[in-house]
């Protein structure tokens, strides 16, 4: 926001003479930010000659100072000038709406003592200040200005100041006496002079060097006799641009004295006008009131009412016989009077309400004289309405009911409105189902129910498994019809009388009130598992989506609604690991879990921001030549409480938690970090291959972030090899996926494909992606060279990369035999721990000095190279 705010305003006058405040403010508004010191807002003030500045931080408003709260400051204090706004300003900044009546708005700033309000559009944007001297200009009371004189309006004696006294004393005083200005005694035969707020300004923009009120006070006082018209006072504090007059006594022929009586302010004038008009109202109030009821008119006016009434109007006689309507009734009903008239109203009945609705209705009227409440009727073209309709009755001289007058008015709107907020508070919006908020109301009802007939009663917590994937490869469009799908299905597979409700996300829960036996719960989640897998069809595309249910019952896992919720997200959560697509029911050593889980999720967030974890790198070794290819980064992490934990427990865990994208970056730094540190001692260190989760395959500045690396160390991108695993990637040449691949291969960066066979095992996007490597997965090595079908299904995949040109790495190499076995099929490149574990940093230092000296490193446990026969 600039210093100045320079709009125009909602100019929007009324009929009469009442306009609305935005047709009176013009202007800019003077702004300036928190952390200015005082001395600058107060020049700021005095060059724009304003009274008051806004605090804003962006288009945000945050607070107000004005002249008057100079008044608040201590002016003995030294480093006065030097405090920030921020910590003078008053806050909230009261405000009101362009359209607000000058009346309205006139009482108000007088009832709350105010001498200004920001005046905002419909929006909320600022417009300007509306001032009191505003308020006197533009509430058209000139005529009553003229008639009153400027003695009417001072109350009270003028504050005097001695010349003599400190700028902090006599703020003191104006601040003890309510002041805005005083007058300043300058001594025998010396004219008086004013001190205001605005000096105050001045002095603190240090426009004015003054330590006592002799300094300060260089402005005559401007003086005019009590007699003056007020209208002539406004006018001459118009013209001269004075905030003050002075007033002087008059002598008994009508000429001023020297006396000084007052001083004469916006403040006083406003304050006197609206006492005035207080009782002029009072007075016009009571003249109308008798008017009234001495006029003949009444009827004509009370016609005028019915005919200009936006709410429907039925006259009808005693026995509910129609004998007038006025136009909204037609406009509402789409009836004419002639239809109508001599009729019942019952030509309007919608059907919905029985003759017992009516006879209450009819005799409450007879009784009490009135009904009001709720009906839905029925329109001329046959829709039906809501409407709120009061009927009260119109009595003669003698009590007897003459006339029923029916008002009524349209709600439709209104209970739509309602039945719409009713059902955004207790049902999911995308599925339809019932959301936490009503499945926690049921879940309590049916805990008193079984509670009170001592029965079970269960709670099934799904999650679909792998959710994420689809709304990341085929967008949440996609996803939310999985869930819409999701939701038809449950609902149609649980018995009547169970519920079921979203609780946000891809989770469900599936509540049943009351259970025979465990045997119908395994049952039910057993059918649920198989009529969730069941194919879907989205997006032209047949997909199998999967589901983890945990179970908790009532009352051997939990009394109360948190609990059973809280034992069957853990049981849930223990069917995912066990394989997921299963069932789960809770028990006791899973609360001790996730105990445990609990600690893991601290200790790795406590990990992370300690920088505890480390890199291990295991070696790729070419056993045909005996050259070292390639080694793998690997993270560790060694914990003082928890020990040594396994990637296989904190990486799915990262995953889970979020943190796996900022783990991912910190493996790829530390890596290049190494990178630099052997190169920079003269070493040539073999390509760092490191794993890529499918979370940073769908991050779109990912390959941005590992190019700064590269540039920000300056290593090679050929130093640099990223594994996927086939579950991560999404087939397709116009996905994301595939262009990120792309920027990786266009900048030399290698691309491998990690676990292969383990996955979806599609050639189609072997032939597509940029992919250069294949690491075949140890579950195939592990049983060689005893396992024919192992042994075969690795030569077909050795086949397979030497057709498409790519290059292999065999992992889990454990023995000789295997590593013989694989060389002889055209895969020379291992990796396992019976040709090197993974090493620290200052191990693979040592290697890569061996290597330097043209050595072969010494690996753990003494391995050395295989010599391979022809």
């Amino acid at each position: 926001m600039k210093d100045f705010i320079n709009l125009e305003p909602e100019v929007v006058m009324q009929l009469g003479d009442d306009p609305q405040v935005g047709a009176l403010v013009s202007g800019g508004l003077l702004t300036c930010s928190p952390d200015l010191p005082l001395k600058e807002v107060a020049r700021r003030m005095s060059r724009a000659k304003v009274s008051c500045i806004l605090i804003t931080q962006g288009e945000e408003i945050l607070g107000i100072w004005t002249e008057g709260d100079t008044r608040k400051l201590d002016f003995s204090r030294q480093d006065l000038s030097s405090k920030l706004i921020s910590s003078l300003m008053s806050s909230p900044v009261i405000s009101v709406t362009s359209t607000a009546q000058l009346s309205e708005t006139a009482a108000y700033m007088k009832e709350q003592g105010l001498r200004r309000l920001l005046v905002t559009s419909k929006e909320g944007k600022p417009l300007g200040m509306l001032t009191q001297s505003d308020l006197v200009r533009h509430q058209g009371v000139e005529n009553y200005l003229l008639m009153r004189n400027v003695g009417s309006s001072v109350r009270r004696a003028p504050l005097r100041l001695y010349a003599s006294l400190t700028i902090a004393e006599a703020v003191v005083r104006l601040r003890e006496a309510g002041a805005e200005a005083a007058i300043v005694e300058q001594g025998k035969g010396q004219p008086a002079s004013i001190i205001t707020e605005r000096d105050l300004i001045a002095l603190l923009a240090e426009e004015i060097n003054a330590l006592t009120l002799q300094d300060l006070a260089k402005h005559e006082l401007f003086c005019v006799p009590r007699d003056m018209s007020l209208l002539h006072a406004v006018d001459l504090l118009r013209e001269k641009g004075f905030r003050h007059l002075g007033v002087v006594e008059c002598d008994a022929e009508g000429n001023p004295t020297d006396e000084l009586c007052g001083l004469l302010s916006f403040t006083d004038i406003l304050s006197s006008i609206e006492y005035e008009y207080v009782n002029q109202l009072r007075a016009a109030l009571e003249a109308r009131d008798l008017a009234l009821k001495t006029s003949t008119e009444h009827l004509v006016l009370a016609q005028k009412v019915i005919e200009a009434s936006l709410d429907g109007i039925i006259i009808t006689d005693s026995k509910g016989i129609i004998q007038a309507v006025n136009p909204s009734f037609t406009t509402l009903t789409g009836y004419s009077p002639e239809e109508v008239l001599g009729k019942t109203p019952a030509v309007l009945s919608s059907g919905r309400h029985d003759k017992e609705f009516y006879q209450s209705m009819w005799n409450s009227m007879l009784a009490q004289g009135y009904w009001q409440g709720e009906v839905w009727n029925k329109r001329k073209n046959g829709e039906i309405y809501a409407e709120w309709l009061t009927i009260t009755g119109i009595r003669n001289s003698k009590g007897s009911i003459r006339q029923f007058a029916a008002i009524f008015s349209d709600i439709t709107d209104r209970k739509l409105k309602e039945e719409q907020i009713h059902s955004m508070a207790y049902y999911d919006e995308l599925t339809g189902l019932a959301n936490r908020r009503l499945l926690i109301d049921r879940l309590k009802q049916a805990l008193a129910n079984a509670h009170y007939h001592k029965h079970q009663m269960g709670v099934l917590f799904l999650d679909l498994d792998f959710f994420k994937r689809i709304n990341d490869s085929l967008g949440h469009q996609a996803g939310d019809d999985v869930l819409q799908q999701i939701a038809r299905r449950l609902e149609k597979s649980v018995r009547e009388g169970d519920s079921v409700a979203r609780l946000g996300g891809d989770e469900f829960l599936v509540l049943v009130p009351e259970v025979e036996s465990l045997h119908l719960l395994e049952a039910l989640a057993a059918r649920l598992i198989s009529v969730l897998t069941k194919p879907l069809n989205v997006q032209q595309k047949h997909l199998v989506v999967s589901t983890s249910i945990g179970i908790s019952v009532f009352p051997s896992d939990g009394e109360t609604a948190e609990v059973l919720l809280k034992h069957a997200d853990t049981a849930m959560y223990r069917a995912k690991e066990t394989g997921r697509n299963n069932y789960c029911f809770y028990n006791a050593q899973m609360g001790e879990r996730s105990y445990a889980d609990l600690a893991l999720e601290h200790g790795l967030r406590n990990a992370l921001e300690n920088q505890i974890l480390h890199l291990v790198y295991q070696p790729k070794i070419d056993v045909g030549n005996r050259s070292w290819v390639g080694m793998e980064a690997l993270l560790r992490w060694d914990d003082e409480q928890l020990g040594s934990v396994s990637p296989g427990e904190f990486i799915p865990l990262a995953e889970k938690l979020g943190l796996i994208e900022e783990l991912g970056d910190r493996v790829i730094e530390q890596a290049c970090k190494d990178l630099q540190a052997w190169i920079a001692a003269g070493y040539k260190p073999p390509p760092v291959s490191i794993n890529v989760s499918a979370r940073q395959l769908v991050d779109y500045s990912f390959a941005q972030r590992v190019f700064n690396l590269l540039e920000l160390y300056a290593i090679p991108a050929e130093l640099i090899e990223l594994e996927l695993t086939e579950s991560c990637l999404v087939i397709g040449d116009e996905s994301d996926q595939f262009q990120l691949l792309k920027e990786f291969d266009a900048k030399g960066i290698k691309l491998s494909i990690d676990d292969f066979g383990t996955g979806y095992s599609s050639l189609s996007y072997l032939r597509k992606l940029p992919i250069s490597t294949i690491k075949i997965d140890q579950s195939f090595i592990s049983e060689l060279p005893d396992s024919h079908e192992d042994a075969q299904l690795v030569k077909a995949i050795i086949g397979m990369s030497s057709a498409l040109g790519m290059s292999l790495v065999a992992e889990g190499v454990e023995t000789s035999a295997q590593a013989t076995l694989l060389h002889g099929l055209g895969c020379s490149v291992c990796q396992g721990f019976w040709l090197a574990r993974p090493a620290k940093v200052e191990q693979v230092t040592d290697w890569l000095a061996a290597m330097t000296k043209n050595e072969w490193p010494a690996f753990p446990e003494d391995w050395q190279p295989i010599v391979f026969r022809d």
